[in-house]
């Protein structure tokens, strides 16, 4: 017989996941001067055969509403000098400062970051139940990645931006 369990602090759950260092990168979707982006560093891998990806949104959000619209996705891989983008895609940017330097380029259906360390082109594949959040199931269709590839991403660690060369 298994022992109960006592119920498990969520704000002690975020610290300890926090342990696990991610990179951060901005979804976009939509298309014709109407992109939406946010911030997500719960991006993984998921298949090489096929090709597929996935990442995790939460369901209030308001991408999430979006994106169940759209039948394509592009995950921008942020490099360490492009903190400014995820915290204005994630919504921590003040309502009267001006918008960090961005450029949106059109990419097959959707959009991508100009001058983003690589990107990720997909169709939706498929949205599955994840408690809280949707679980994002992309088939990835293309792969950008510019000839000077900066060798310093953007990571999240213990609640804080930091870079491979984080003195």
């Amino acid at each position: 017989m298994t022992a109960q369990l006592p119920p498990l602090d969520p704000r002690e759950y975020r610290r300890t996941i926090g342990l696990f260092a991610t990179g951060v990168t901005v979804i976009l979707t939509g298309s014709d001067g109407d992109i939406r982006g946010m911030t997500a560093n719960s991006v993984t891998s998921l298949s090489l055969d096929p090709l597929l990806i996935l990442f995790c949104v939460e369901k209030k959000a308001h991408f999430a509403d979006v994106l169940q619209q759209q039948n394509s996705f592009t995950i921008n891989i942020l490099g360490r000098n492009q903190e400014a983008l995820s915290n204005y895609f994630a919504g921590f940017w003040k309502p009267d400062a001006p918008p960090p330097q961005f450029e949106f380029v059109p990419w097959h259906g959707s959009a991508r970051l100009q001058d983003c360390m690589a990107a990720i082109s997909c169709e939706i594949d498929q949205f599955l139940e994840g408690g809280d959040h949707w679980i994002v199931i992309g088939r990835v269709i293309a792969l950008h990645k510019p000839d000077d590839l900066p060798d310093d991403p953007l990571i999240f660690f213990r609640g804080q931006y930091r870079g491979l060369t984080q003195p």
